[in-house]
């Protein structure tokens, strides 16, 4: 359930969502898949639970950061109920492709497709963040001079807070990785799919490379990323075509070709599966208009 602690700001030339922070009680706004055409920051401040998002489920405690891109799928279920605070940001008022040397959350906190989409809080991040969100309430309640240059400078830092935070347990996280048995073939797979990813589409080009069957690079995909090798070869794939939509004002023929594609209308139908609208639509609502502003 939504409570009254909401503040919406709308983009006066289209009357879309600009930024919006809500508190919330309970999974009712998230107990369903969403798809927004916007940016979702997710702070779930008590309870617990699992989230689901894109191919894979993921179990959270108390005080995790969840990231979501335009039109990245997910649902959370809470097993205690979860309370916490919400932002959700059109990429016409913040864009993480364009300010990547600004604020270095992509990759990091959103369009990692090996690690899980969230960040564990600690106290000092939490109590920064507190004081963030604090200054936003206030900032949205009063309509002022650079009102938005603003908001985007708090969102910044609440962004660089979380990246950081995320970097931070990296350490541990790639600590358990290596004690594990296939470090070297899973590296060399990240490295190979960011390699061939506009040319090479299957699992099996990658068994070849790396010399395993695909059958047992399939299990060590899976046991460590929890997702398949097309999850992540189709992931990466729609993230950059993605940024090309948004940044640039290629045709889709053109961006379909440029990521091994010959037949627009085939890659056409493979966005669509994978982003569940298409490529068009996410140009329109999201893309590249927006990006020359």
């Amino acid at each position: 359930m939504l409570n009254q602690d909401t503040f919406t700001l709308v983009d006066p030339i289209n009357g879309n969502l600009a930024f919006k922070l809500f508190s919330f009680t309970g999974n009712s706004y998230f107990d369903h898949i969403e798809r927004h055409n916007y940016f979702s920051v997710i702070w779930v401040k008590e309870g617990n639970g699992t989230a689901k998002v894109d191919f894979s489920e993921y179990e959270f405690e108390k005080d995790t950061v969840f990231c979501f891109t335009p039109y990245q799928p997910f649902m959370i279920t809470q097993k205690e109920e979860i309370e916490g605070i919400v932002l959700n940001f059109h990429p016409d008022f913040f864009c993480i492709f364009r300010h990547q040397q600004e604020v270095a959350c992509n990759g990091v906190l959103f369009n990692n497709i090996y690690n899980p989409p969230f960040v564990k809080v600690d106290e000092t991040a939490r109590q920064t963040f507190e004081l963030i969100l604090t200054q936003m309430k206030a900032e949205l309640q009063t309509v002022a001079l650079a009102q938005y240059e603003q908001l985007v400078s708090y969102l910044k830092i609440f962004l660089i807070t979380a990246s950081r935070l995320k970097v931070a347990q990296q350490p541990k996280a790639q600590q358990d990785f290596a004690d594990k048995k296939e470090p070297f073939i899973l590296q060399n797979l990240k490295d190979y799919i960011e390699q061939h990813f506009k040319t090479k589409h299957s699992a099996s080009d990658y068994a070849d490379m790396l010399s395993i069957t695909p059958k047992a690079l399939a299990k060590i995909t899976k046991t460590h990323f929890n997702k398949t090798i097309t999850d992540l070869i189709s992931e990466r794939i729609v993230i950059e075509a993605k940024r090309e939509l948004y940044l640039t004002n290629k045709s889709v023929k053109e961006i379909a070709h440029d990521l091994g594609y010959d037949d627009e209308y085939y890659f056409s139908r493979f966005f669509k599966n994978n982003a569940d609208v298409s490529p068009q639509m996410y140009r329109e609502t999201v893309g590249f208009a927006r990006g020359a502003a």
